[in-house]
C-alpha cells in the first residue's frame, strides 16, 4: 500500500488536486485507498451507481461509450495521474461511460462521500471541481465537434499534436510518440475504424508529417498544426 506521502505526490499530478495548498492536498490524500484491477478487468459501467473517483497510479484505463448497435467510441484513455469517475462521484448521478482496465491497474479511489466532504471542507478544492468539470466539458465539444466537422486525416494531426503536450524536440529532429495501444485503439479515440485510420497516417506520412517505425511516430509539429488547421505557435 501506497504512504500518505506518496498518494499526495500521485495528487500533486492531477488537474484537480494538483494546484492546491499542500496542506490541503495533504488533508486529500488522507480520504484514498488503494485499490487494484488486472488487465481486462471493468472498473464501472456506464449506468452504473458513481461510488469512487479513481486517480490512476498505474497502468491505463480506457474510457468509452457503446451505441445499441455495439459501435464503440473512446472517450480517452487515462494514464498515471488521470482522474476517472469524478462525475458521477461529484454529482452522485449515474456514470457517463464505461472504463475498462487495458493493462494491470493501480489506483488510488477515494468515496464519493469522502469526496463531498472535502469539497465542503476547503473552499479551494471546490473552485478546483468547477474548473475540471469546464474543462471536461470544452474537450467532450472538442471531440464531438471533431467527428461531426473534421476529416479523419484533421482528427488524426489533432490527436497526435495534443500527445505531443507542446514537444516540439532537438533542433533539426522531430519528436518521438510511443502511444502504447494498438492501431484499433487509436482508431476509436477519433471516432473512426483501423482501416481508415491506417489510410490517415499513410496520408500524414506522405505529407511528411509523421514517420512511423514499429513502435514510434516521429512527428513534424509545424506540418501537424498546418494539417489540423491549428497555430502551431
Amino acid at each position: 500500500m501506497a504512504s500518505p506521502e506518496a498518494v499526495e505526490a500521485l495528487l500533486r499530478t492531477t488537474d484537480l488536486f494538483g494546484g492546491l495548498p499542500e496542506a490541503v492536498r495533504a488533508d486529500c490524500a488522507t480520504a484514498f485507498r488503494e485499490v487494484r484491477f488486472e488487465k481486462g478487468r471493468t472498473l464501472f459501467v456506464h449506468g452504473d451507481r458513481g461510488t469512487h473517483a479513481h486517480v490512476i497510479a498505474e497502468g491505463r484505463v480506457r474510457l468509452t461509450l457503446t451505441t445499441a448497435a455495439g459501435r464503440e467510441l473512446s472517450v480517452r484513455i487515462a494514464e498515471p495521474g488521470s482522474l476517472i469517475g469524478e462525475i458521477a462521484a461529484l454529482d452522485g448521478g449515474a456514470r457517463s461511460a464505461d472504463a475498462t482496465a487495458i493493462s494491470a491497474v493501480v489506483a488510488q479511489a477515494i468515496s464519493a462521500a469522502d469526496l463531498d466532504r472535502l469539497i465542503g471542507r476547503h473552499p479551494d478544492l471546490a473552485r478546483a471541481a468547477v474548473r475540471l468539470l469546464c474543462a471536461r466539458l470544452r474537450a467532450t465539444t472538442d471531440q464531438m465537434e471533431g467527428i461531426a466537422l473534421h476529416s479523419i486525416e484533421v482528427r488524426l494531426a489533432r490527436f497526435l499534436l495534443e500527445a505531443l503536450g507542446g514537444r516540439t524536440g532537438e533542433a533539426g529532429r522531430r519528436p518521438a510518440l510511443e502511444l502504447g495501444y494498438s492501431q484499433s485503439e487509436l482508431a476509436r479515440l477519433i471516432g473512426s475504424s483501423r482501416p481508415k485510420t491506417n489510410l490517415a497516417l499513410g496520408s500524414l506520412e506522405a505529407a511528411g508529417a509523421i514517420r512511423r517505425t514499429a513502435d514510434r511516430l516521429f512527428c513534424d509539429p509545424a506540418r501537424l498544426a498546418a494539417i489540423a488547421g491549428v497555430d502551431d505557435g
